[in-house]
């Protein structure tokens, strides 16, 4: 990447703040590998004496959890490989460069990635987060003079959106009635409808204020003095091109080279994915997600060849995503520990939020518990385990909607994924960058977006 000038006006307040953001998070923000050890470490130390357990019991915790996310590691590096594929597909490639030219401007790039992206996350997380950075990759090669890394961590902010939305895990649980009166220790009983948390009037309000600020804010923050605009060389996007056999080929070159191989697997796939819909309605979730990414890929690819070398890019891709996640699945196991007294760290957080709470503050307590907890146990589904038995008693005792309650963890756990490494490398690793190249610009919206969240929250 190189630095170049794209004008000489005076920079605005905010562009400034997200400037001095951005080089404190380049100085010093570890990588994310040593931002989860450094985790680990910390939460090792402060849970021994908040639960009163041993060394070595937190050890056997740590390693208790150390696989607990392989399913979800599988399915994440799945995530990368199959969008990756699918993304590089000669036609789906030209689909996202025609879209890609509607944008005339760095910000309106910027302004454009992040709309797009929101809705994606909106209808499903998984494929937000992938459809966000590959767009954005797009646009990096078709707008001049638009900010690379503000332009992935404009994508990356849609991921605000996911939890007050389709594939919000916590909403969905409620609406299952699935084990509710065990998880909720007694709170609730029966199913809460939709209507009641992604659909209520105050979870309607917060998106669509947040679905017109944030775009607006990462416009605004696109570097305008000269010098601090960082771009890509688009040379640098291009996938390397399929190489074709000079040779006559033999009769298994036929078959990797055939486009029917491919057809007939794609109708295979596409035949259970339009019987999926039939059946379940629009019910993603990552399985489905992947399914439809991956065979996506089959059927946009010419041949078998074509889509493994598509494959064999994007696994490159997944380094952080295996060696990371076992950690924080070993963070989470300590966070969760409980010692002889019957409290673990994680609900000694929530309890210490529910003792300084009123009916009025409760719910604006219980999303900032719920962000607090979230940079340890970065999962909507762990979260929820975490602090539902917690925080759903306690918003019943003060005559709290358990609805209310419960879109304020939610809306909790998807704030601090703003400066979470966690879930941004699905991304950074379609972006090829680092997290320090983005998480600057990430605070700035993790501060605007946390403000909205509160005040919707409390006033409404």
């Amino acid at each position: 990447m190189s630095t170049e000038t794209v004008g000489f006006q005076q920079s605005t307040l905010l562009q400034r703040f997200s400037f001095l953001c951005t080089t404190l998070v380049q100085r010093y923000l570890p990588d994310p590998f040593l931002f989860a050890a450094i985790l680990t470490f910390v939460v090792f130390l402060i849970a021994m004496p908040v639960t009163q357990q041993s060394p070595m019991q937190m050890v056997d915790a740590f390693a208790g959890g150390f696989w607990n996310l392989l399913t979800f590691a599988m399915q994440m590096a799945m995530v990368v490989v199959t969008g990756h594929a699918m993304a590089s597909a000669p036609v789906f490639k030209r689909s996202l460069a025609y879209l890609a030219m509607t944008a005339k401007t760095p910000g309106h790039a910027i302004f454009i990635v992040t709309l797009v992206s929101a809705i994606a996350c909106w209808i499903n997380w998984g494929f937000g987060l992938v459809v966000g950075a590959i767009f954005a990759r797009e646009l990096a090669a078709k707008v001049k003079g638009v900010d690379y890394r503000l332009l992935i961590a404009s994508a990356y902010t849609g991921f605000l959106f996911w939890h007050a939305g389709l594939s919000g895990s916590i909403p969905l649980a409620l609406a299952s009635g699935s084990n509710l009166e065990v998880v909720t220790a007694g709170a609730v009983t029966q199913a809460i409808s939709t209507n009641e948390t992604l659909f209520s009037a105050s979870n309607l309000l917060i998106l669509a204020v947040m679905l017109l600020v944030i775009p607006l804010l990462n416009k605004a923050m696109h570097p305008s003095q000269a010098g601090e605009v960082v771009t890509i060389d688009p040379a640098l996007l291009q996938e390397p091109p399929t190489s074709q056999p000079s040779h006559p080929l033999t009769p298994a070159e036929k078959l990797e080279h055939s486009p029917w191989v491919n057809r007939l697997l794609a109708l295979l796939g596409f035949s259970y994915i339009i019987s999926y819909f039939v059946e379940h309605g629009f019910a993603l979730n990552l399985n489905i997600v992947n399914f439809i990414f991956l065979f996506t890929a089959i059927l946009l690819h010419d041949s078998p060849k074509q889509l493994i070398a598509a494959v064999a890019e994007g696994t490159k891709n997944t380094a952080g995503i295996l060696l990371q996640f076992p950690f924080y699945a070993g963070i989470m196991g300590m966070m969760v520990a409980k010692g002889p007294e019957g409290i673990s760290l994680a609900g000694a957080v929530s309890d210490w939020f529910v003792s300084i709470s009123t009916p009025g503050s409760f719910p604006l307590f219980t999303f900032l518990s719920a962000g607090i907890v979230n940079f340890f146990v970065p999962s909507g589904g762990g979260q929820w385990a975490v602090q539902a038995p917690i925080m759903m008693p306690a918003g019943e005792a003060l005559g709290v909607p358990a609805a209310k309650t419960a879109m304020a963890i939610a809306w909790g756990d998807a704030w601090t994924n703003m400066i979470q490494p966690f879930w941004a490398l699905p991304a950074l690793s379609i972006a090829g960058l680092n997290a320090k190249d983005i998480m600057g610009y990430c605070l700035v919206a993790l501060l605007a977006s946390g403000l909205i969240i509160g005040l919707g929250l409390v006033l409404f």
